[in-house]
């Protein structure tokens, strides 16, 4: 098992196809690539035209947002250190002591469940009679973080939000959030959380996706407010496991909706809605379908945490399907290593996404 030392060894990338894969158009709700207007116009022009983008101007306007976004994840990794920095230098935080994981922070339940995982002869079988059924398959909730910590948390997001210092959009579909590297959580919670916490439970639950070898991870909040964004399309993770954390605050509606994995055509899926408890955590498969109904009041903050187990990605990279092309990048970037790197791995199970 990889250990938080070993980080100081491993150099994570990015696979080139970040930058041309994947982009979201929110207002035609389609995930494109795009390699050139070329390439665009023969695969998307069409189906564009089916969604309501009818006229030239229309199809102008995407291919500019198109531009805008491409440029923007390749400017992403220096953009990023620059706001960190900044973030750093001006922002004074609320809650100081948040920053740095401690047990008490985590529900008793959850502490169980782990502790659990860590015991000799623990089982998957054994497991799930710690964690609560739900219709979406291989979909589990639990109790992860205590109501305090919670309330004190979304004041802290919100102080930063009222701050001055500079902020950065968590990913393409979401509007509103906040990227928890940049705000300073990574090295003293989110990582501790993931490798001692997050991981023995993933290990159990998927075996074949690279549960028990999570080396990095991209953890976010995301906000869903009235006059902000309501919900969240249709999609899947770049993530081999993701944990997603209902913060609060209070609101109505809004529950989560799975399908299958994503090489399954959406007219051959059946999707399984869920409700979405304050504290309360949703653990999947990344590469599963899913997303979020619309709030119909109050606010909802969600802690997204994407877990990634490199040994699993150099294979394939879950966004593109193909080997990856290794970009250099900064931190953890998405997740994957080069072929030496890689040895320093133990384990040796494939995914299978499935």
């Amino acid at each position: 098992m990889q250990t938080e030392q070993d980080h100081k060894l491993v150099k994570f990338y990015t696979c080139s196809c970040f930058c041309t894969d994947n982009i979201f158009l929110e207002e035609y709700k389609l995930h494109v690539r795009f390699i050139s207007e070329q390439q665009f116009r023969t695969d998307y022009r069409e189906v564009l035209t089916t969604r309501g983008c009818s006229t030239d101007i229309q199809f102008q306007e995407v291919l500019k947002k198109i531009e805008t976004e491409v440029e923007r994840r390749r400017q992403l990794c220096v953009k990023s250190a620059e706001r960190a920095a900044t973030i750093k230098e001006l922002y004074k935080p609320l809650h100081k002591q948040l920053y740095f994981l401690q047990e008490s922070y985590l529900a008793p339940e959850f502490l169980k469940i782990v502790n659990y995982c860590r015991s000799d002869g623990a089982s998957e079988q054994g497991l799930l009679e710690f964690v609560w059924p739900l219709p979406a398959k291989r979909v589990y909730r639990f109790p992860v973080f205590s109501e305090k910590f919670c309330k004190e948390l979304i004041e802290e997001l919100e102080h930063f939000e009222q701050s001055e210092a500079p902020k950065g959009r968590p990913n393409t579909m979401n509007n509103y959030g906040i990227l928890l590297n940049e705000l300073g959580f990574d090295e003293g919670f989110i990582t501790p959380l993931r490798e001692k916490y997050l991981r023995p439970v993933a290990a159990l639950l998927y075996p074949d996706c690279g549960g028990h070898c999570l080396d990095s991870h991209k953890a976010f909040v995301v906000k869903y407010a009235m006059q902000e964004d309501l919900d969240l399309s249709y999609h899947y993770d770049n993530a081999e496991v993701t944990l997603n954390v209902s913060l609060g605050k209070e609101f109505t509606e809004g529950n989560l909706y799975f399908g299958d994995m994503r090489q399954v055509p959406l007219s051959d899926s059946e999707c399984a809605e869920v409700e979405h408890h304050v504290t309360e955590g949703l653990l999947h498969r990344g590469q599963q379908m899913h997303g979020a109904l619309r709030i119909s009041s109050g606010q909802r903050w969600n802690l997204i945490v994407w877990m990634r187990a490199s040994r699993e990605r150099n294979k394939l990279c879950p966004m593109c399907g193909k080997k990856p092309r290794l970009v250099e990048s900064q931190g953890f970037a998405d997740g994957f290593t080069d072929d030496l790197q890689t040895e320093i791995f133990q384990n040796t199970s494939s995914c299978v996404l499935t």
